[in-house]
């Protein structure tokens, strides 16, 4: 069972993953990076930054490659773009909310995730 110094930070991770998805991006993620110099390997803080730093990758990589859709699909002036934009924050960033809120949830437990591509 972990001690309640390592459900802190786990939580702590989780919700640094959360507000890096949402209102301060970068800034964050750098703390996310700072506080996986704390944890120890094989615990459950640990377990919890790596899910939150796998997580703010590919949620960076899927909004590279829709800007970089959008610039080659038709640039700024197209009104495709607003369709890409849209769809994008509407359907996917959307879900990397979800996972990392549901993340958050499970961090309080102390509980690891089940199995999904993030969390192995």
């Amino acid at each position: 069972m972990a001690d309640k110094l390592q459900l802190k930070r786990a939580s702590t991770a989780a919700l640094v993953s959360l507000l890096n998805l949402t209102v301060f991006p970068v800034i964050s993620f750098i703390f996310l990076l700072l506080l996986y110099k704390k944890t120890s390997p094989n615990m459950i803080d640990r377990y919890y930054v790596i899910v939150g730093i796998k997580t703010n990758l590919v949620a960076a990589v899927a909004l590279l490659l829709v800007s970089a859709l959008m610039i080659l699909l038709g640039g700024f002036d197209s009104p495709w773009t607003w369709v890409y934009v849209i769809t994008y924050f509407v359907i996917v960033h959307a879900m990397f909310i979800l996972f990392a809120t549901w993340t958050l949830t499970r961090s309080w437990t102390g509980e690891k995730l089940k199995k999904t591509f993030l969390s192995k």
